[in-house]
C-alpha cells in the first residue's frame, strides 16, 4: 500500500504533504505522556505488519493495521502511522520520502475513521455487548484497509490511465487482507475486553 518515489506529480504530493502535516498536528494534541508507551508499541506493530507479505494470486500485499491502531490509539493513530511510514521508508525502501506524506493520508485517514467508527458505535447499546464490541472491532479492521485501498486506487487515478488499469489489481488481494485483518482486530478487542476493556475507548487512559 506503499507508493514509491517517481509515480505522483508535484502538486499531489504536496497537498499529501500539507493535509498529512495538519493532520498530525491536531492529532498530536491527544498525545499525552500516559499515552506515549501505548502509541510506541502500536507503531511498532504497524512497522512490523509491513514485514509480513502474502501472496494473493499476483500480487504481494502486507499487513497494514490501520484499523487495529485507530480502535486503540484514537487520534494518536496518525502521527504513529507516518512514524510508522517514516522508518518503513528509511530501513526498507518502502515508500519515498517525497510520498510520505500521501502514504500517511491513505493510512492514517481510515485509521481515524476506523476510532470514529467505534466510537461511534460503543456508544449505542448494543455496541457495547461483548457480541457487538466484536463486529465493530472487526467492521474497523475490514474498513481501514478497505478505505485505504480505495483511497491508493485514488491516487494512482491521477496519474494517468496507465496505472488505472491496475487498480483491480490493487483492490482485490486487499480485501482478502482486509477480512484478515477485520478477523484479527476483533480477535484483539476480544482479549481487551478480558483484560483492559478502556483500551477500546480509542486513546482514554488505561
Amino acid at each position: 500500500m506503499h507508493i514509491t518515489e517517481g509515480i505522483l506529480s508535484p502538486p499531489v504530493m504536496a497537498c499529501g504533504w500539507a493535509a498529512a502535516g495538519a493532520a498530525t498536528a491536531v492529532c498530536l494534541r491527544s498525545l499525552d505522556e500516559e499515552r506515549i508507551p501505548r502509541t510506541a508499541v502500536l507503531t511498532a506493530c504497524f512497522f512490523a505488519g509491513g514485514l509480513i507479505h502474502l501472496r494473493i494470486g499476483p500480487a504481494s500485499v502486507h499487513f497494514v493495521l490501520n484499523g487495529l491502531c485507530g480502535v486503540i490509539l484514537g487520534p494518536a493513530a496518525f502521527p504513529a502511522i507516518v512514524v510508522g511510514l517514516l522508518l518503513q521508508c528509511l530501513l526498507l525502501a518502502s515508500g519515498g520520502v517525497s510520498t510520505l506524506g500521501v502514504n500517511a493520508c491513505i493510512m492514517g485517514f481510515p485509521a481515524l475513521g476506523a476510532w470514529a467508527g467505534m466510537r461511534l458505535w460503543r456508544s449505542t447499546a448494543w455496541g457495547r455487548t461483548r457480541g457487538g464490541t466484536l463486529l465493530g472491532a472487526f467492521a474497523a479492521g475490514f474498513g481501514g484497509v478497505a478505505a485505504g485501498s480505495l483511497l491508493l486506487v485514488g491516487a494512482l487515478l491521477t496519474t494517468g490511465d496507465e496505472l488505472a488499469r491496475i487498480a483491480p489489481y490493487i483492490l482485490a488481494p486487499h480485501a482478502a487482507i482486509a477480512v484478515i485483518e477485520g478477523l484479527l482486530t476483533a480477535g484483539v478487542a476480544s482479549f481487551l475486553l478480558r483484560v483492559r476493556p478502556a483500551m477500546l475507548e480509542g486513546g482514554a487512559h488505561a
